[in-house]
């Protein structure tokens, strides 16, 4: 990563750790028409944060943090589940819930929280604090310090509910949310146990540019940087046919993490559906068993508890 990028990763990461830190109110929302899912204790929050965008200008905002747990009091361990980015429109869906993607994790007595970050469904926050740049100019520090900031805020929240382990934190995410996983799992988080990346990366357009993401080589110094302050073991999981990032970019991500010092075991699935860059929310059958092993051998449950 050359200097300019460094410090500016530097300058948003401080400012966004403040203010999130800071913006501690939460209360429950009522503006959701969703229905909630009763069978897995569905409840959903707001949690305002301030970061900063690409632009280095404040905004602010709530989070709709989307909460699921077994029955029972716990204590829990948490899985927090970051979201992908649309790149026609991030207004839907209005708020993010992967009730099936949960349920594998709360059958494994994980309370799994699914925060709708500014600027994505309901949230209704302009400018765009993930907006990296156009295709030949990106910067992905920006986006990396802000979507990490709103999940640290999260996790923040998390720790303090009475029904949740503090020090037993899995961070789970798919596309810009696997980027911004590997970005929070960089900055060692209290409680952080291990970290899952689905099909991670930023500046991909399967019609454009199928494969091929803006600036790859940029990104791959950006997993470096995450990969020297990186502890946490991480599982990445990319597939052969996905059309925003190819293997061969995944794969340079994966050598560059690991390299710098990160611990992530790479797994490279077959081709899944005419673009397996979708696998996390459409292939659960397909993932659970490289998952279910990935856990078990961290110390989390691998098989459904007993209710």
């Amino acid at each position: 990563m050359d200097k300019s990028i460094r410090s500016h990763s530097r300058r948003t990461a401080s400012f966004a750790a403040v203010c999130a830190g800071l913006c501690l109110c939460v209360w429950v929302s009522h503006a959701s028409a969703q229905p909630l899912a009763q069978d897995l204790n569905e409840t959903v929050a707001r949690l305002p944060v301030t970061v900063k965008n690409f632009y280095g200008r404040s905004v602010s905002g709530d989070i709709i943090v989307t909460q699921f747990k077994p029955a029972g009091a716990g204590p829990f361990p948490l899985a927090i589940i970051n979201h992908g980015r649309s790149a026609t429109d991030r207004s839907k869906p209005p708020r993010f819930r992967y009730t099936q993607q949960v349920r594998f994790f709360t059958e494994r007595g994980f309370a799994v929280f699914v925060p709708t970050r500014l600027g994505y469904g309901d949230t209704g926050v302009e400018p765009d604090p993930e907006e990296s740049g156009g295709c030949n100019q990106k910067d992905y520090a920006p986006m990396a310090a802000a979507a990490s900031a709103e999940v640290l805020a999260v996790l923040d929240y998390a720790r303090r509910q009475p029904y949740i382990n503090p020090e037993r934190v899995l961070l789970v995410g798919q596309s810009v949310g696997g980027y911004t996983t590997t970005a929070t799992a960089a900055r060692m988080p209290p409680g952080l146990v291990a970290a899952i990346n689905f099909a991670g990366g930023a500046g991909g357009d399967p019609d454009k540019h199928p494969g091929v993401p803006c600036q790859g080589g940029k990104l791959e110094s950006m997993y470096a940087e995450f990969g020297k302050t990186s502890k946490a073991p991480m599982l990445w999981v990319y597939t052969e046919n996905d059309l925003f990032f190819g293997p061969q970019y995944s794969q340079q991500w994966h050598a560059a993490f690991t390299r710098a010092g990160g611990q992530a075991e790479y797994k490279l699935l077959p081709p899944f559906g005419k673009n397996g860059h979708f696998l996390f929310s459409s292939g659960t059958k397909v993932w659970a068993p490289v998952v279910a092993a990935f856990l078990d051998r961290v110390g989390f449950a691998a098989e459904p508890v007993s209710k």
